[in-house]
């Protein structure tokens, strides 16, 4: 039996499921490039204008308008635009800036949780009807060989359905779980750059402040 026979065999269900994998695939495929420029990427640069910012303020202001792809980049922008905020105000301009972008970083993770869920549920569905439709072939009085075989073969090919939707929400389900991870690194790496980077504010801060008084 081939693909297009096993498709058809799996009933109405499966059309739904068709959709629900081929969504899951181009949004993998979207996340899959987001994370891997931002870990390839992102590490090394952030490296670099903290490094910066310590001698050169203002270059490392221009170097993150320059990669505002990033979501650190535009968190620190939030902060190191502020006019002369106090290290409260700018904790608080990191804090809220981190918050709107973490949604960002979790996109399309309710889509996929969406299709671990109801995938398994619609190949359930489908199951079933294929089983009413074989069952209501039985006629009283019938012959048990004349229609076993047909009940068999429809069992066989009612259960088409749930292994779809078993294959589309556990593959699915990997990569949600895979993303997740990401996440919750990048979420610690956005915590961990931007103590650093108060602390350094900090620094001159006091500086200025010294400046003020002289």
């Amino acid at each position: 039996m081939g693909l297009i026979d096993l498709f058809r065999s799996g009933g109405i269900v499966m059309w739904p499921l068709l959709g629900f994998s081929l969504l899951a695939t181009a949004l993998v495929f979207e996340r899959g490039l987001f994370w891997l420029q931002l870990y390839q990427q992102q590490d090394k640069f952030i490296q670099q204008v903290l490094d910066l910012y310590i001698t050169q303020p203002q270059s490392a202001i221009a170097r993150l308008r320059q990669q505002t792809q990033f979501p650190i980049a535009r968190i620190f922008l939030t902060a190191l635009t502020l006019d002369q905020g106090t290290p409260e105000d700018f904790r608080l301009a990191l804090e809220s800036a981190a918050q709107g972008e973490l949604p960002l970083l979790k996109r399309f993770n309710t889509v996929f949780e969406t299709i671990v869920g109801v995938a398994p549920l619609l190949g359930l569905l489908g199951t079933i009807l294929g089983l009413m439709e074989s069952f209501s072939s039985l006629r009283v009085g019938e012959a048990v060989g004349e229609s076993s075989g047909a009940v068999t073969a429809g069992i066989g090919t009612a259960l088409i359905s749930t292994a779809a939707g078993l294959v589309v929400a556990i593959a699915t389900l990997l990569f949600t779980n895979l993303f997740l991870g990401l996440y919750r690194r990048q979420r610690a790496a956005i915590e961990s750059y931007s103590g650093r980077l108060e602390l350094l504010y900090r620094q001159y801060y006091r500086q200025y402040l010294a400046r003020q008084r002289a």
